[in-house]
């Protein structure tokens, strides 16, 4: 039975009393196109679940003829249970409520037949799908070292997240795997999924889409089903979503999106910004109303963040206001170096805490994951409890752990748990036999593990190669101990990287994860400096891993700033805000000016997570890939508003601390020696000269277009010159024009010019 309309006096249904006129809007404005605009905090989720009450009540349409996608269960949940306290029973039948996946799983069932598959197919995980690519990958008597089944498995994902099946792959996206295999594993994989009546998540929406295109009977009965459509986040859709909404909008346009183009941070997996971008087009006279109206954050967080993102130029104008007054301006603090920076936060942490601050309310973004390390460190000196969402604390990351795991068997041959962790990491076709015939032998002998494998790879009882690989393992870890006499911990651990090969398996893997988990184990190398032995380190790491903090505490939470949005805290620390750093030099050199809108977009979302108080650090210096590197601030710092910013006092009459401490003596790190002696030793009287007549050259020519912190410290290759032809790996091959660092400006023959890292080009002709 569906429930009839309630009003109050002003006629207003009961379930949009509480709105606000743009959110009454919204809700009321129920034929054609909407585009909803919602700024960070203006209560989307309200006015659209209010709206999809309005249809009900009024019997617009019954809870089944209603289709509303979010991305996450989490969201849809939460819409289920604030419609059913709305309209009670009524909303029971809104069977077409879910994430685009789930909806489309369910659309699948019933039409599986129609892409060759059964209704019972079985949907694989990722790990399945990898080892499904391996084996193709094996049966194409194709390197899986060269060619990793991950580098396939992302290659394959953003195709069907763009809508493309294999016949639909042009000439650079064939290239792109295998020198030119790409379409020809990509049906293979079809193929495989077929047989074996299974899909994987990606072809959930593809199969969808190509039903949909093919079958005009199964497209207009969901045409005449759906008299509307609404949909959550919609600046995350990718191309596949976005064609799939398209067509089943396209009978009564009654179709709803909810969005804002300012937090759309997700282009790495597909999101496009586009799509909201063009709405208005696809849907020529869509009615198009802005939520600016913020619950959450003071009008100097706003200010700030509005301020911030108007420098990006293809967006929706929007304003954010709040009726709320006063607040805190923005701190911005500059700090000497990262170990001060967590420092500094840590003491701003106990300073709220003593002010009676709840430590969940209290939250630390950071741009990368390895950016974590020193904040867990601090806080565990200092006995502040802490969390790491989404992912893992940082020696608990699978290859910080296999980093360890190497140092623990050179400090103690009898660890086996250690040595089994990493005996066949990388991969050193060491399998499951092996490791059986090995715990045989230990239990046999009494021996280690090690010392056991050591004996069997003397004996016959294994086969000869893998006799050979046991005994050049055991005589590496024996040259290890041995130059752990003589060499730091840190040294040791680049050491091992490189020798064993996990440095190499990491530049070869192509996956998004792989640069993360390299940035990881340089941050491990540069950690493991501030200890004398490698005994003293790995009793540290021992006590970190073993903090018990209990899930009842209070906690900080430490995350990405891509984990963190849709969520909200009451004082948050913005930290590593650098150029190169943040925005990310990694993700312009790849992206140019679109990649360099979208990382702002990122510093817009941080600032918005604040509801009272946000603080944005900047550091002089920071260590990057094992090399200290002299930074500037963020731009994006530059961009905010004054305003509604307070700098602190690490500014000496206009002057930066640079050149307030460069100006006290003829040596500008005289300040560092006699405040900070420990921070001059380690660096030593060499990079300080250095530093200090370069940088003053160095900061003006960072502001110019294009200049990086990174540009200036990394080596440039001998091999490549200006006019030289080279090959990559994604863009093809194209002309050296311009050569800056590591950095290379190329003209490709079919993508135009391009700004790239040496290392992923080779030299042609």
């Amino acid at each position: 039975m569906v429930p009839s309309q309630s009003t109050n006096d002003t006629g207003v249904p009961s379930y949009a009393a509480r709105l606000n006129p743009p959110q009454q809007e919204a809700v009321l404005t129920t034929e054609g196109p909407v585009l909803m605009l919602a700024g960070a905090g203006t209560g989307k989720t309200a006015a659209l679940t209010a709206r999809l009450a309005h249809l009900v009540a009024t019997r617009r349409a019954y809870p089944s003829q209603i289709l509303c996608v979010t991305f996450t269960n989490k969201a849809a949940r939460e819409m289920r249970e604030r419609v059913g306290q709305h309209l009670g029973p009524g909303s029971e039948g809104l069977r077409w409520l879910g994430t685009f996946h789930s909806i489309c799983a369910k659309m699948l069932r019933q039409h599986a037949e129609l892409v060759g598959l059964q209704s019972n197919y079985t949907i694989i995980d990722t790990d399945d799908q990898l080892r499904l690519l391996k084996q193709l990958i094996m049966d194409s008597d194709l390197d899986e070292k060269r060619w990793p089944a991950r580098q396939l498995a992302g290659l394959i994902d953003r195709w069907k997240n763009r809508g493309l099946n294999p016949d639909d792959l042009d000439a650079v996206e064939n290239e792109s795997y295998a020198n030119g295999r790409g379409q020809a594993m990509y049906q293979l994989y079809q193929d495989r999924l077929k047989a074996l009546n299974a899909c994987d998540f990606g072809d959930l929406m593809l199969h969808m889409l190509n039903i949909l295109r093919k079958h005009t009977d199964v497209l207009e009965d969901y045409q005449r089903r759906f008299r509307y459509i609404l949909v959550d986040e919609y600046q995350d859709t990718n191309a596949v979503q976005y064609l799939w909404l398209r067509l089943l909008a396209q009978a009564h346009k009654n179709i709803c999106v909810v969005g804002d183009d300012d937090q759309s941070i997700y282009s790495w997996r597909g999101a496009e910004v586009a799509n909201i971008l063009r709405f208005e087009k696809d849907f020529p006279g869509a009615h198009v109303v802005r939520l600016e109206q913020n619950y959450r954050s003071t009008p100097h967080i706003l200010g700030a963040a509005s301020g911030l993102i108007r420098a990006n130029s293809d967006r929706h104008e929007k304003t954010l206001w709040t009726e709320a007054n006063g607040g805190d301006k923005v701190k911005v603090i500059g700090v000497w170096d990262a170990p001060e920076e967590a420092r500094r936060v840590g003491e701003e942490i106990e300073r709220l805490e003593g002010e009676g601050a709840n430590l969940d309310q209290i939250a630390i973004l950071v741009r990368a994951q390895y950016q974590t390390r020193e904040f867990e460190d601090r806080f565990i000196q200092i006995g502040v409890n802490y969390r790491i969402i989404g992912g893992f604390r940082f020696y608990e990351r699978a290859e910080i752990r296999d980093a360890l795991a190497y140092l623990r068997v050179i400090a103690q041959p009898q660890d086996d748990l250690a040595f089994e962790r990493i005996y066949n990491q990388p991969k050193r076709g060491l399998g499951a036999k092996t490791l059986e015939k090995m715990h045989q032998h230990a239990r046999r002998t009494g021996l280690p593990l090690a010392a056991a494998s050591l004996e069997l790879a003397d004996s016959d009882e294994l086969p000869k190669r893998a006799a050979n690989t046991i005994g050049g393992l055991m005589r590496q870890f024996l040259s290890w101990r041995e130059a752990a006499e003589n060499m730091t911990p840190s040294d040791l651990l680049r050491l091992v990287l490189d020798e064993t090969g996990y440095n190499d398996m990491l530049a070869n893997d192509r996956s998004a994860e792989s640069a993360g988990r390299a940035e990881n184990l340089s941050e491990l190398a540069r950690a493991m400096e501030e200890y004398d032995t490698l005994g003293d380190f790995l009793e540290h790491v021992s006590l970190v891993m073993d903090n018990d903090r209990g899930e009842e505490k209070e906690t900080v939470t430490i995350m990405t700033i891509h984990a963190a949005k849709g969520l909200e805290f009451d004082n948050v620390f913005c930290v590593g805000w650098e150029e190169g750093v943040f925005p990310s030099q990694r993700a312009i050199d790849e992206g140019g000016l679109a990649s360099l809108e979208e990382e702002r977009r990122l510093a817009y979302v941080a600032i918005t997570r604040a509801k009272r108080r946000c603080t944005i650090l900047h550091a002089a210096n920071r260590r990057i890939y094992g090399q200290w590197t002299s930074s500037i601030p963020s731009r994006f710092i530059e961009e905010l508003p004054e305003e509604h910013i307070e700098q602190e006092t690490t500014m000496t009459g206009g002057k930066s601390l640079w050149q307030a401490n460069w100006s006290e003596n003829d040596d500008p790190f005289a300040h560092v020696a006699r405040d900070r002696p420990d921070r001059a030793q380690a660096r030593g009287p060499g990079w300080q000269r250095a530093v200090a007549t370069g940088y003053e050259t160095k900061q003006q020519r960072l502001r110019e277009p294009g200049r990086s912190a990174a540009s200036f410290a990394a080596k440039p290759r001998s091999d490549i010159a200006i006019g030289a032809m080279v090959h990559h790996d994604k863009f093809g091959t194209g002309c050296v024009t311009d050569q800056e660092g590591n950095k290379l400006e190329i003209e490709f023959e079919e993508h135009g010019t391009k700004r790239v890292i040496d290392s992923f080009v080779k030299v042609v002709g």
